[in-house]
């Protein structure tokens, strides 16, 4: 959908525009916004993308597609990995997803967002790209599940919202100090709790493989 010829400004206006979609929410957004971020004019906007639903549904086919790249590298090394090697290919998909997420908070703010009910006028996306990627990893993992009473969805919807929440609020201490998904310690600390939620939850034998915890800074 991005014109050619025109100094990137088609892409600015995409990579603003999800700014301010993962920001303000589809519905507290406009057009102006939009263009007066990317350094243009609405006239200019509209001939490249159309109206705000199109540009949304061109940032969300964008995210989406980046997320569901890491997800499918992520599911194929446990497809290929010898029976021994597939729960420690597992915790790399994990952390492969809180990569994703800390490189591109917007994905989770965008998400965010849509569980808060924004953006109700545009409900297919969740059929389109959340369910069919959540229901990929679901197939994947449930082979690797012995005990009979585990729900694997729950726990994969539960690694979802765990790290969507952690990457927008991060996490206070004892006294009140905020930190962001940003801090090495932080981060560390929210993986580790990851693995050891993931694999306990999902009674896997053994333990989660150890993390090299990061310097103190």
């Amino acid at each position: 959908m991005t014109g050619t010829g025109d100094g990137g400004l088609s892409d600015r206006v995409i990579q603003v525009a999800t700014r301010l979609f993962a920001g303000l929410g589809y519905d507290g957004t406009d057009m102006r916004q939009i263009a007066d971020a990317a350094g243009t004019d609405v006239a200019f906007v509209r001939r490249q993308f159309g109206d705000k639903r199109e540009i949304y549904l061109e940032v969300m086919d964008r995210m989406n597609s980046a997320h569901n790249a890491v997800l499918e590298k992520g599911i194929k090394d446990i497809l290929s990995a010898s029976p021994e090697q597939k729960i420690v290919a597992m915790h790399r998909l994990l952390d492969r997803y809180v990569d994703f997420c800390c490189r591109q908070p917007e994905y989770p703010a965008l998400y965010t967002h849509r569980w808060l009910s924004d953006a109700t006028d545009i409900p297919e996306l969740e059929p389109m790209y959340a369910a069919p990627a959540a229901q990929f990893v679901i197939d994947t993992i449930a082979p690797l599940v012995t005990a009979p009473d585990v729900d694997v969805d729950y726990t994969i919807n539960s690694v979802i919202w765990c790290v969507h929440s952690f990457v927008q609020s991060g996490v206070y201490d004892r006294s009140g100090q905020r930190y962001d998904h940003d801090h090495p310690g932080a981060l560390w600390r929210f993986r580790s709790y990851l693995h050891q939620m993931v694999h306990r939850t999902l009674r896997l034998p053994g333990e989660p493989p150890p993390l090299e915890r990061p310097s103190r800074r």
